[in-house]
């Protein structure tokens, strides 16, 4: 997985043109990465490979549950160049955040992208407290993104963690008073709202067996990134998301929530498809 990838999967399961921009190993994982995302319709001509290993996030369940991380000097973190051109004709949704918003090389590759976009940009910082060694690093790349961002999408846990001293609903004014267009914040079972300058709408979690929540927030932000692109919002930040009325918006909020229900009724960040969905 990784939350970017798993967004690309979800945009292309939701009928949307879906590209992946990063660097993969051509190792065996790295392999997998790659089969995965092309058996889903996501477009790699944009990626980078290495022979460098592929990171990987490891849970043992015995003797006891641990966790732990390996992802020293790996593909994720060698993206050198952003070639965009291979993607067809702008304007394109530009999302990010995770690992690749911070480590090596990569992180500042793709903050220069951001930097020169002249399309709608997402971020989602997807917090693992486990993995920020140096927290004014990641401060570092994160306003670099944050200057540039149309579209935040963050839980309530993420915005505790980056701005410990204020409430949830300080951080989302303090983003929207910075130039953020949109605010999604999921609050797990109690569901998500969606809050922009004109007000908020507020969709409730669909009662679900829960099997697994891995990829429910990245099945949010696909949902939400392919209604605005349905709509026709894709361009330059802020003129065309303002267009969109309360309705659209409660629209979008109950598709992201309806979607990411199903996700977390299945193991892994097995998003569901369109043809499942109520839409």
């Amino acid at each position: 997985g990784g939350g970017p990838m798993n967004v690309a999967v979800a945009v292309a399961r939701f009928g949307g043109p879906s590209a992946f921009v990063g660097c993969a190993s051509t190792d065996d994982y790295g392999i997998q990465i790659i089969d995965h995302m092309a058996a889903n319709g996501v477009d790699i001509s944009a990626c980078e490979r290495s022979a460098a290993p592929t990171a990987r996030a490891i849970v043992e369940h015995t003797p006891k549950l641990r966790f732990r991380f390996e992802g020293s000097d790996t593909a994720d973190t060698k993206l050198s160049t952003v070639d965009l051109t291979a993607l067809g004709p702008p304007p394109h949704i530009l999302h990010g955040g995770t690992l690749g918003l911070f480590r090596g090389p990569t992180a500042q590759t793709l903050a220069a992208t951001v930097e020169v976009h002249d399309g709608l940009v997402s971020l989602d910082p997807n917090i693992r407290p486990q993995m920020i060694d140096d927290r004014s690093q990641w401060e570092h790349f994160h306003q670099r993104w944050l200057r540039h961002t149309d579209i935040y999408k963050a839980s309530d846990e993420d915005l505790a963690w980056i701005w410990p001293d204020r409430s949830t609903d300080a951080c989302v004014e303090g983003l929207l008073d910075s130039g953020v267009q949109v605010v999604v914040v999921t609050r797990g079972a109690d569901g998500l709202s969606i809050v922009t300058g004109s007000g908020q709408v507020h969709a409730p979690a669909p009662p679900v067996d829960v099997l697994d929540t891995v990829g429910a927030g990245d099945t949010i932000v696909g949902a939400v990134l392919v209604s605005l692109w349905e709509w026709g919002i894709a361009a330059d930040r802020g003129a065309e998301l303002s267009t969109l009325e309360a309705g659209q918006w409660q629209t979008i909020a109950e598709r992201a929530a309806s979607a990411a229900a199903l996700t977390c009724s299945r193991a892994g960040a097995d998003v569901p498809h369109r043809d499942e969905l109520d839409w």
